[in-house]
C-alpha cells in the first residue's frame, strides 16, 4: 500500500490525489467548463453553531482531527457496504486509508480519505445544514454550557463533529468526488454565516478536508503532535491512518527529481473487537466508545464477548456515564453498529436491542449473515433475534451484578438510564421480573431510590398491598394529601414521577408477591391500619364529625360544585388536609390526565375525579355544623366553601382554579368575614 502511494506522489496531480501535503487544485479554464462559484447561507441553526464553537474555550481542542477522522471512517465504510452491489463504485480501487498532510509554509493541515465523497447536494445537505430534529435545543445547549464554563461535549453526539474544525481553523476547504459520479465540488468556508460551492473537474474519489490554521492552533502542523493524537483516539480505527512526511533526501543526489514523501501508519488499523480482551486496555476501550458514541465522557460499563455455537459474532457493547443528547427522541432506535465479517452494514439495526436499552453504544460483528443483507431481512432474521435475546441477557446481567457489588455506583446509572429502562417493563414481558430487580424508587421514607425488593421488606404488618402515587415531582409527591394517612400510619409510598410510570404500573399488578396498587385505591386497607407517631407507637385518632352532620355537608358540597366532580366523600387517607382530589376507580389518574393533555390528545376527557374531605378536619367539622340545620344546604357560604376547597385541591394537584375572579372574589370575602 505505501509503495502505491509512493508512486502517486510521483504524479502531476499528486496533491489532490493522495493529500500528502496541503490540497492545491488548479483547474485548466480553457479545456473544462468550470461553473461559477456559489455562494450560500448556512441553516440559521449552524450559524449559531458555529459563532459557539468559534468563540468558545474547549477543554480539548485537539478533538477536532478525532471528529475528522472519525467521518472519514465512516465515509470508507460506507463505500466498502455499496461496492458489494455495485463494484464499479470502487473503480479499481478496495484499499482503503486515511492521509494526513501538513504544509508548515502554508499553515495548513489535510485530512484526505478515498471513500465514498459527497455529490454537491450532500454537501449542502451536511455541512450546510443539521439535518435533524433538536438542533436548536442543541445550540441552547452548547450556550449554557458555555455560559457555565463547562466543556462543551455535546458536539459530536449531533452528528455535528465536522464544525469542531473551525475550533482551529480560520478557514476549511473541502474537495470532494461522490464514487460513480464524473466530478467534483469544492466547499468553502470561514465559518462567518456562509459557504461557496464551486466545480473541482480534478478532484478524486472520496473527500480531502484542509484547515487554514489559527496562529493559536499551529501545534497541529507538528508531527508528533499529530502522532500522540492519532494514538490516543483513532489507533482502534479499522482503516490505515497515514501520515506524509518530509522526504530524507540524500545529500549526494544532485538530480531536481522530486524527492519521495516518508509515510508513516499511524494507528494499528485492526478492529478493536477482534482482539483478545486481555490485550487491550482501558484506554483503548474509552477511545472506541468515543468514536462509535462520538461522545466525550467514559462509558460506565463495557461488555466485550465472543459467542460461538448456532451463530458465531462478537459484541462490544458501552453503557455510556452521561445521557446521549438523543435519548427521547421519538424514533426510539438503538444505535448499535452491525459488521459482517468486519465489512459495516448499518447503525440503524433495531433487532440487535430492544428501545428500552437504545443508550447503549457498540458494534456487533457477525461471520454467519451475508454481506448482500438488506435492512428488511434484518428485521425478519431470526438469528438476529437470537442475538438480541443473547445481548439483551448479558447486559441485564450486567447491571444486576453492577447493582450488587457497589449501590452507590448503580444508582448513578440509574439517574442517567431507569427512566428509559422501566419501559422495558411495559413493552418485555418476558424480562419483566429481572426489570424489576433493576428498578429503583424514591419513596416517602427514602430521598435515595432502593430496590422494590428493600421496600417490600419494609412493610408493616397487617399492609396488603405496596401502594404509588404518581406526579410530575418528587418532592411535591412526597408532601401530597394524598400520602398524609400512609404517612401517619407508617406506610411506605412509591412516588413516580416519570411518564412511563403511568404505563407500566398497569402491566405489573404485583411484585415480591404483593399487589401494587394506586394510593386512590387503599380505601379499607387504609383504615384497618392505627395511627403511629414518630417513634411507631400507636396514637389516638380526632374525634370525626358525626355521620348525620357528615351525610349533610356531603349533599350540600354536591350540590354546590355540581359536574365539577364525579363525587364527594369522606377520606381515610387524610390527616393534616381537609380535602384532595382522587380518580374515580378504573379512571385515568390525574397525571395521566394531565400528560394527555398537553399532548393535545382526548383533552375531551370527562373530568371524573372525586373530592376526598377529611371528617377529622377542624374547617370540615365547621362546615358540617353550618350543614347540620334546616335550610342551610344552599347557603352562599357553604357554596363559597365548596368552590374554595375544589380550588384548594386542584392547586395542590399543580392546576389552576378553575374561574380565578370566582377564587380570588371567594377568598376577599372569607378575609373580610374573617377580620
Amino acid at each position: 500500500m505505501h509503495q502505491r502511494l509512493a508512486r502517486q506522489a510521483r504524479s502531476p496531480h499528486m496533491k489532490a490525489r493522495t493529500g500528502l501535503t496541503a490540497l492545491r487544485i488548479t483547474l485548466n479554464q480553457k479545456s473544462v467548463p468550470v461553473m461559477s462559484e456559489e455562494t450560500l447561507s448556512f441553516q440559521a441553526e449552524v450559524s449559531k453553531l458555529l459563532d459557539i464553537v468559534v468563540h468558545s474555550l474547549y477543554s480539548d481542542r485537539q478533538i477536532f482531527l478525532r471528529e475528522l477522522i472519525s467521518n472519514a471512517s465512516d465515509a470508507c465504510d460506507k463505500l466498502r457496504y455499496e461496492g458489494l452491489t455495485d463494484p464499479a463504485l470502487l473503480e479499481g480501487e478496495a484499499g482503503f486509508t486515511i492521509r494526513l498532510a501538513v504544509d508548515k509554509d502554508a499553515g495548513t493541515l489535510t485530512i484526505a480519505d478515498n471513500g465514498i465523497g459527497m455529490s454537491r447536494q450532500e454537501l449542502i445537505d451536511n455541512l450546510g445544514t443539521i439535518a435533524r430534529s433538536g438542533t436548536q435545543a442543541f445550540a441552547e445547549a452548547l450556550k449554557a454550557r458555555k455560559e457555565e464554563g463547562t466543556d462543551l461535549s455535546l458536539i459530536g453526539q449531533f452528528g455535528v463533529g465536522f464544525y469542531s474544525s473551525f475550533m482551529v481553523a480560520e478557514k476549511v476547504e473541502v474537495v470532494t468526488r461522490r464514487a460513480g459520479e464524473g466530478h467534483g465540488w469544492r466547499w468553502s468556508s470561514d465559518g462567518k454565516g456562509a459557504f461557496s460551492i464551486s466545480e473541482a473537474p480534478d478532484a478524486t474519489r472520496g473527500a480531502a478536508i484542509t484547515l487554514h490554521l489559527r496562529d493559536d492552533a499551529r501545534e497541529f502542523l507538528e508531527e508528533h503532535r499529530l502522532r500522540t493524537i492519532v494514538r490516543t483516539y483513532s489507533d482502534h480505527i479499522a482503516i490505515p491512518v497515514i501520515l506524509a512526511l518530509p522526504a530524507d533526501k540524500d545529500d549526494d543526489d544532485d538530480s531536481d527529481a522530486p524527492a519521495e514523501p516518508r509515510l508513516e501508519t499511524l494507528n494499528e488499523a485492526s478492529a478493536l473487537w477482534t482482539r483478545p480482551r486481555d490485550t487491550i486496555t482501558p484506554e483503548q476501550y474509552t477511545a472506541f466508545y468515543r468514536h462509535v458514541a462520538h461522545g466525550f465522557d467514559e462509558p460506565w460499563h463495557t461488555l466485550h464477548f465472543r459467542a460461538e455455537g448456532v451463530m458465531e459474532y462478537t459484541a462490544l457493547l458501552f453503557v455510556p456515564k452521561d445521557k446521549p443528547f438523543d435519548l427521547y427522541t421519538p424514533e426510539r432506535k438503538p444505535r448499535i453498529k452491525l459488521y459482517v465479517n468486519r465489512v459495516f452494514i448499518t447503525e440503524e439495526c433495531e433487532s440487535l436491542l430492544p428501545s428500552y436499552l437504545r443508550f447503549v453504544r457498540g458494534i456487533v460483528d457477525s461471520t454467519d449473515l451475508p454481506l448482500n443483507v438488506s435492512r428488511e431481512m434484518l428485521q425478519e432474521d431470526p438469528r438476529l433475534r437470537k442475538v438480541r435475546s443473547t445481548l439483551t441477557r448479558r447486559l441485564l446481567d450486567d447491571l444486576a451484578k453492577r447493582a450488587k457489588d457497589d449501590e452507590e455506583e448503580y444508582l448513578s446509572f440509574w439517574s442517567a438510564f431507569g427512566a428509559v429502562l422501566k419501559e422495558g417493563l411495559y413493552e418485555d414481558f418476558e424480562r419483566k421480573e429481572d426489570l424489576l430487580k433493576l428498578a429503583r424508587f424514591r419513596t416517602t421514607l427514602s430521598p435515595t431510590p432502593v430496590s422494590l425488593e428493600t421496600i417490600a421488606g419494609r412493610m408493616k404488618e397487617g399492609q396488603q398491598a405496596l401502594y404509588y402515587v404518581t406526579g410530575e415531582d418528587g418532592d411535591a409527591l412526597a408532601r401530597s394529601p394524598q400520602v398524609e394517612g400512609f404517612r401517619a400510619r407508617g406506610i411506605e409510598v412509591l412516588l413516580l414521577t416519570d411518564p412511563i410510570d403511568e404505563f407500566w404500573v398497569s402491566a405489573v399488578p404485583s411484585a415480591h408477591d404483593k399487589p401494587l396498587r394506586p394510593v386512590a385505591a387503599a380505601g379499607a386497607d387504609l383504615e384497618a391500619l392505627p395511627l403511629v407517631d414518630e417513634d411507631g407507637a400507636k396514637k389516638d385518632e380526632a374525634p370525626a364529625t358525626e355521620g348525620d352532620k357528615l351525610d349533610r355537608l356531603i349533599a350540600a358540597l354536591k350540590a354546590a360544585l355540581g359536574d365539577e366532580v364525579a363525587d364527594v366523600r369522606a377520606s381515610s387517607r387524610l390527616t393534616d388536609s381537609p380535602v384532595c382530589l382522587v380518580a374515580k376507580e378504573g379512571s385515568l389518574s390525574p397525571h395521566l390526565r394531565k400528560l394527555l393533555s398537553q399532548a393535545n390528545q382526548k383533552t375531551d376527557l370527562p373530568d371524573d375525579r372525586v373530592l376526598e374531605i377529611n371528617p377529622r378536619h377542624a374547617l370540615i367539622r365547621a362546615l358540617a355544623e353550618r350543614c347540620s340545620g334546616e335550610g342551610t344546604a344552599h347557603d352562599a357560604r357553604v357554596s363559597d366553601a365548596a368552590h374554595l376547597l375544589m380550588d384548594q385541591a386542584r392547586i395542590l394537584e399543580g392546576e389552576p382554579p378553575a374561574d380565578a375572579l370566582g377564587f380570588a372574589r371567594r377568598l376577599t370575602d372569607v378575609l373580610q368575614n374573617a377580620l
